[in-house]
């Protein structure tokens, strides 16, 4: 299996794998919509939120990242601009992805 046939498999799954997150995300968003900040707090910082929340940010990440490789690969005719235009969206999802589970975790 070549790299693109990777990817777009990649993508695909996590793309599937991000729509239980979503509505689970959104359900849990509706919920706290007249809610106060105790009650934010006391939901974040339970073990079983943050576990899924995590799941939900890799995956979410990982897409992001794929897609817009591929968006790169698209539009981009450069070799050396589409290899650092990846590098860069990659470092910067990682880098994103730490902070926002760091923060999540000393909750």
């Amino acid at each position: 299996m070549n790299l693109s046939t990777k990817k777009w498999l990649f993508t695909k799954i996590s793309s599937a794998i991000l729509i239980p997150f979503m509505i689970w995300f959104l359900l849990k968003f509706v919920s706290l919509f007249d809610s106060d900040y105790q009650t934010l707090i006391d939901l974040v910082t339970v073990k079983s939120f943050k576990l899924v929340f995590t799941g939900f940010i890799l995956t979410a990440f990982l897409f992001y990242t794929l897609t817009i490789s591929e968006i790169f690969e698209d539009y981009i005719n450069d070799q050396k601009i589409k290899n650092v235009a990846n590098k860069v969206v990659f470092t910067f999802a990682i880098i994103i992805l730490i902070f926002t589970l760091i923060i999540l975790h000393t909750l």
